[in-house]
């Protein structure tokens, strides 16, 4: 059953059309990834859906009793509040579901065992039982803990917390109300990769529907379910895994592209006949046809262009571009005995490692491991020793490095040597785009604009030692990938330090970890560290003890074996139940078949029993050989 079903949501944004005829059916445990650019309206859909912004046109229903709940990127309004108050203050109904049930085991005690009583007792008890019983705010408090906050800081006012923490707090604050819709607006920012997997758990296993704006592609790839493509004011669904959603679009876009090379050569055909023939009598009359079908086919062109465009867009992101830099030294970066410390607390001791010309390096730690630090002495040369000729670029989260005394323009004219065109192009690879966006003041910038800028800097300064300290924050997705693209084709050498594990797992040729305190290298990229951490912990597991052998039984009778089914017999059984399956999801499409959510299911279920039989036929062959 679903949960909500929106129809044709229609949104407007200073009398235009933000977004138009945008449907959707959502059921429980479905996990459903909103894409599209920035500005296309994903955050406003999110927040029509929690009833925070009005919709002008469309229908929204939801299952009787839905409790929704909505974390986004604004920070908590009641800074009064300590952490614990603010987190428990999400679940309001269920303490008003413990007052409801003192209440109503009074009356009864009292003698009132009227059936409205005894059934609103049960729904109430069933209700508060799936929110983990009078133990949720244990429950609550653990996700308190999994977002990385400590004991301590549960009893801290909120206006004691960082931006960050504030964020981490928003998520926490939905995840512990046990809600049945659970809307995520960007909840990867600010996790480290611990938490992050941490999150990824907690969605698999949440009974509830959630719909999500992420650009952390390994959390996509491991938590959805479906992904609704949200673009030019229009919607597309697509059931299935994020990769396969990926891989459906660029078959769209190529067909689009086929479609546009179709109806071009047709017009071309077309214009030849008409060419030729519109001053014959005896061929006017075709001619005039043909030149009303060239226009119905340049309507077609203009239609299937227009769809090449959307879906080409998304692949090429930013246009990254790295100079081709100066020639090192053989070793780049040295350290040898290192400490790291931050206010005469030691995170790093004896840090031993080298890093070579041309090596892509990854860098990871939880937060305050001292990561940032690290980078930060090495920038500096503190105890850390610099090759010959190397020039670094640095890319921090801070961004001190940007020249703030003018515009955006004259920012990166002054801080790479580029001819004002050059400048100007390089701005509009990075969605600075125009006079005003050139113009504008550097210390007016939002924090996104910021980094943009500042990793449009880094992008043109030419240096040879790539050192990147959270590039991906507040780039969309496809500018992620872009990124990931330049630095795979980067000639020279890359320090990185990222919560995006896809990035991590694309460029790294090594990885350096720093765990309980120590810097340890692994070969490899994010999926080859994950595995041998999961070999050692495997390893360190205790071996079962020896159990002592139980005394045979005095008299066993022996009972004959039940026969096992073949596996031939397993799939015949299993493509019954299939076919079953599949007839049924037909009938219902022989009342509406326009259904979208009995098409996707009716597809997924003759996908499935085509494998059986396959499966059948193999089976069959070598029982019969």
């Amino acid at each position: 059953m679903a949960v909500v079903i929106a129809s044709n949501l229609r949104k407007e944004l200073a009398g235009s059309v933000l977004f138009d005829g945008v449907s959707l059916s959502v059921e429980r445990r479905d996990r459903v990834a909103l894409s599209g650019p920035n500005g296309a309206g994903k955050t406003t859909l999110l927040r029509i859906l929690a009833g925070e912004t009005e919709k002008h046109g469309g229908e929204l229903a939801f299952a009787k009793g839905t409790r929704v709940a909505l974390h986004d990127q604004r920070p908590p309004l009641e800074q009064d509040l300590t952490l614990r108050e603010y987190v428990l203050a999400g679940a309001r109904d269920l303490v008003a579901l413990e007052e409801e049930l003192t209440r109503l085991e009074h009356a009864m005690a009292e003698g009132d065992h009227a059936q409205a009583t005894l059934n609103r007792y049960a729904e109430a008890q069933a209700r508060l039982e799936h929110a983990g019983g009078y133990a949720w705010r244990d429950r609550a408090s653990s996700v308190v803990r999994g977002l990385g906050f400590a004991e301590e800081d549960l009893d801290r006012p909120l206006r004691t917390f960082s931006g960050g923490e504030l964020t981490r707090a928003s998520l926490a604050r939905a995840l512990g109300g046990d809600p049945d819709l659970l809307l995520l607006d960007e909840p990867t920012n600010h996790l480290d990769v611990a938490n992050l997997e941490w999150l990824e758990r907690e969605l698999a296993s949440l009974d509830a529907a959630v719909i999500l704006v992420a650009h952390d592609r390994w959390f996509l790839e491991a938590v959805t379910t479906a992904t609704m493509e949200l673009e030019a004011g229009r919607s597309t669904f697509f059931p299935g895994p994020w990769h396969a959603w990926r891989r459906e679009r660029a078959a769209r876009a190529l067909h689009a592209q086929k479609e546009v090379e179709r109806v071009q050569a047709d017009i071309v055909r077309l214009e030849r006949f008409v060419e030729r023939f519109r001053y014959k009598k005896s061929k006017a009359k075709q001619a005039q046809a043909k030149l009303t079908h060239i226009g119905r086919l340049e309507q077609e062109r203009a239609a299937a262009a227009s769809e090449v465009s959307l879906l080409s867009r998304k692949t090429r992101g930013l246009g990254f571009e790295f100079l081709k830099p100066a020639r090192s030294g053989r070793v780049v970066v040295e350290a040898d005995g290192l400490e790291v410390a931050i206010g005469g607390r030691v995170l790093l001791h004896d840090a031993t490692f080298a890093i070579e010309r041309g090596e892509h390096v990854a860098l990871v730690g939880p937060n305050g491991s001292g990561k940032t630090t690290l980078l930060e002495k090495l920038v500096r040369g503190d105890g850390i020793r610099i090759g010959h000729g190397v020039q670094i670029g640095y890319f921090s989260q801070q961004e001190l490095e940007l020249d703030t005394r003018g515009t955006v323009l004259q920012c990166v004219q002054s801080m790479t040597g580029l001819s004002r065109p050059d400048a100007q192009n390089l701005l509009g690879r990075f969605l600075f785009s125009g006079w005003d966006a050139h113009e504008k003041q550097v210390s007016v910038l939002s924090g996104g604009e910021r980094r943009r800028l500042a990793l449009a800097v880094t992008v043109a300064g030419g240096a040879n030692f790539l050192v990147l300290d959270e590039p991906t924050n507040h780039l969309d997705l496809e500018s992620r990938e872009a990124l990931e693209g330049a630095l795979d084709a980067f000639p020279g050498t890359v320090l990185l330090v990222s919560h995006d594990r896809a990035l991590l797992d694309a460029i790294a040729e090594r990885t350096l970890a720093i765990e309980d305190g120590e810097l340890r290298a692994y070969d490899g990229g994010w999926a080859e560290l994950l595995r041998v951490r999961e070999e050692r912990e495997a390893r360190a597991k205790p071996e079962p003890s020896a159990e002592r052998p139980k005394p045979a039984p005095k008299r066993a009778v022996p009972k004959a074996k039940a026969r096992r089914p073949s596996a031939l017999e397993r799939i015949e059984a299993e493509i019954a139940v299939r076919e079953a399956e599949v007839a049924e999801l037909e009938k219902k499409l022989a009342d509406d078949w326009t259904d979208v959510d009995v098409l996707a299911a009716h597809k997924r279920s003759r996908d499935a029993l085509t494998a059986l039989l396959e499966r059948w036929e193999q089976l069959f062959d070598q029982a019969q050989a």
